[in-house]
């Protein structure tokens, strides 16, 4: 598969119609999630096989600590199941797996599991592979005041660059493009101080429907974007 023109360095996805997927079929919401983590897989070999750097993965957001604790406790066993299932398999393909979010929320086990395999794939010079994991973009940033109110610097000191640094995020480029799929057109607390310019591709395709085809397609959108940053200047060479 080739793709001329800019390839996005950092693509961030809102995996976004599990449930409704599973609902519309007559399946329990979970097999949809199950069919969504399958997807999420596929996607992650496409980004790696268009040369993408980083792929953010909305993955379970503070908002869905609120769902009925069956279904929440099944996501946590899929999140479990998967890190377990894909270590040698990060490993191999030179992954550099990382978590953005309140982490330390989640199950003891899972957190176990997320420090190992963050460490074992440390050393890894592929593309990154991000989880956000009880995530959420305002409170990722107030928690980022916080750090940056503790430091000690005085306030003409504070730069976006450092505070850029306190965030969960820090020592990643920021999204380029964030697809959404499922038919909403909203980012949902996802990468919000992050996304300022990044591009948006919205599709009405639920997750566990959006192939690489899609994939491809978003890509394809996001390279018949003229990126200025704000300035009237033609397209940015930044890529």
């Amino acid at each position: 598969m080739i793709l001329s023109g800019r390839i996005p360095s950092h693509v961030g996805i809102i995996m976004d119609g599990n449930g409704r997927w599973a609902e519309l079929r007559g399946l329990p919401r979970i097999e949809g999630h199950r069919r969504g983590t399958e997807r999420a897989k596929e996607i992650a070999g496409v980004a790696m096989e268009l040369g993408i750097k980083c792929i953010t993965l909305y993955a379970f957001s503070t908002e869905n600590w609120q769902r009925p604790q069956t279904e929440v406790s099944m996501l946590m066993k899929l999140v479990e199941f998967y890190l377990k299932n894909e270590l040698s398999a990060l490993i191999k393909k030179g992954i550099v797996f990382k978590t953005i979010g309140e982490t330390w929320r989640l199950p003891k086990n899972i957190q176990t599991i997320i420090k190992e395999t963050e460490e074992k794939t440390a050393s890894n010079d592929g593309m990154t592979l991000v989880a956000a994991l009880s995530y959420s973009g305002t409170n990722e940033i107030i928690r980022a005041v916080k750090k940056t109110m503790n430091s000690g610097k005085r306030a003409e000191e504070i730069t976006e660059d450092f505070f850029n640094a306190q965030l969960d995020t820090a020592g990643l480029t920021s999204p380029d493009l964030i697809i959404r799929t499922s038919g909403e057109r909203r980012l949902s607390n996802f990468l919000l101080w992050q996304s300022a310019y990044a591009e948006l591709f919205f599709t009405d395709t639920l997750w566990p429907d959006f192939d690489r085809e899609e994939f491809i397609t978003a890509i394809h959108d996001f390279q018949g974007r003229e990126r200025r940053f704000g300035s009237i200047s033609a397209r940015s060479n930044a890529f």
